[in-house]
């Protein structure tokens, strides 16, 4: 097959849970013979077309600001839009738009019904009535948009059965959805080593409001009254950081909190997650998170928050890979407490793994595979 692959934003010039979805799909599809394509923002010098482990990057335009306020940009997306609708080029058997942020599906739309090509739109969240508290008064345009995106592709790939659910609530067909859930390279986490430095909680990701990071110190903190030489982990960087940064000097965390910035290499993440007992995901909005299954590869179990939006939770099974806890710094104390406590997440360890095996990405990549070869012009 010939496959291409839309996102304004491409792996690893870009970080984030979408773009390590399509690059390990990418890859991997190239390596089974398939051509495939990943038309995104050009983040690199020289040539607009170049191959990085045999899939074709395209560079539609320059890279732009992706975020303004700590919202994602309007006007980039639709710049990128317009751009991918004039340099979009090539016979192609499907193409696999990803549905944030959501003006790009119109582009690959056009290009797919000109081509007579199969439109597949990857489904990550379904914001509907949070628009509202995302834009304010121009949320109604939001979930417009969102509405309309969905009746675009011939088939919606969400990315977990959550998402599946709350695509028909808002009237996709079940007949139009084919789940594929995120992916994890387990084998190759198993052959990376861990640091000697020892993190009790570590957390890695976005720095930006959704996430909650802010609830996870205070729970640092109310812990440390009964471990009181609790050590913290804080991988990645973005808009909040420096409003967490201070907080954990105004709780005087800075002996037990270490915020560790950016990480260049998936394998230093991959050391951090391995020299750590429990991995915190306090985010209250989430596809099917990646950093669940690489942290449950490494053998640490992860607490996540029971959200309304957090597919999150879907990974988690709590007391054997993990704990699922509410959305407050009280009773995420509670859990990371009893993890910690007795060793007991030594004891859900070997489950942990054994849950990451089932995603490998060998598995997910025959899914979608098939997912493509079902597919009608």
């Amino acid at each position: 097959m010939k496959i291409a692959y839309v996102h304004d934003v491409i792996y690893p010039y870009v970080k984030g849970g979408a773009e390590k979805r399509v690059w390990e799909m990418a890859r991997r599809l190239a390596d089974r013979g398939h051509e495939v394509h990943i038309f995104g923002m050009k983040f690199w010098d020289g040539e607009d077309v170049i191959e990085r482990e045999g899939v074709q990057l395209h560079g539609i335009c320059a890279p732009q600001n992706l975020y303004v306020g700590g919202k994602r940009s309007i006007k980039t997306s639709v710049l990128f839009s317009w751009k991918l609708l004039w340099s979009f080029k090539g016979d192609f058997d499907v193409i696999d738009a990803q549905e944030f942020p959501y003006f790009p599906c119109f582009s690959a739309k056009f290009h797919s019904h000109w081509g007579n090509t199969p439109l597949v739109i990857t489904w990550y969240e379904v914001w509907d009535d949070y628009w509202y508290e995302y834009l304010g008064r121009k949320g109604p345009l939001g979930k417009w948009t969102e509405r309309c995106t969905t009746r675009l592709p011939n088939k919606i790939v969400p990315i977990s059965e959550r998402i599946r659910d709350d695509l028909i609530s808002i009237g996709v067909g079940e007949e139009r959805m084919e789940v594929v859930p995120n992916g994890v390279d387990y084998s190759g986490i198993q052959k990376i080593g861990c640091e000697r430095e020892l993190y009790d909680v570590l957390y890695a990701g976005r720095l930006s409001e959704h996430k909650n990071v802010d609830l996870l110190l205070k729970a640092v903190n109310l812990v440390r009254d009964d471990l009181p030489s609790i050590r913290c982990g804080i991988v990645g960087d973005g808009p909040e950081r420096d409003n967490l940064v201070k907080m954990a000097k105004d709780l005087s965390l800075e002996d037990n909190v270490e915020f560790l910035g950016f990480l260049d290499k998936d394998e230093e993440v991959m050391e951090k997650m391995k020299s750590s007992k429990i991995f915190v995901l306090p985010s209250s909005r989430e596809g099917f998170p990646n950093t669940i299954l690489e942290a449950n590869a490494c053998g640490v179990p992860v607490i996540v928050v029971d959200s309304e939006k957090n597919a999150g939770v879907e990974a988690v099974k709590d007391g054997v890979n993990g704990a699922i806890c509410k959305l407050s710094a009280e009773s995420m104390a509670i859990s990371i407490f009893r993890l910690l406590e007795g060793d007991l997440y030594k004891k859900m360890s070997d489950q942990s793994r054994e849950n990451a095996r089932k995603h490998d990405w060998k598995i997910i990549v025959n899914k979608i595979e098939m997912t493509y070869d079902g597919l009608d012009g």
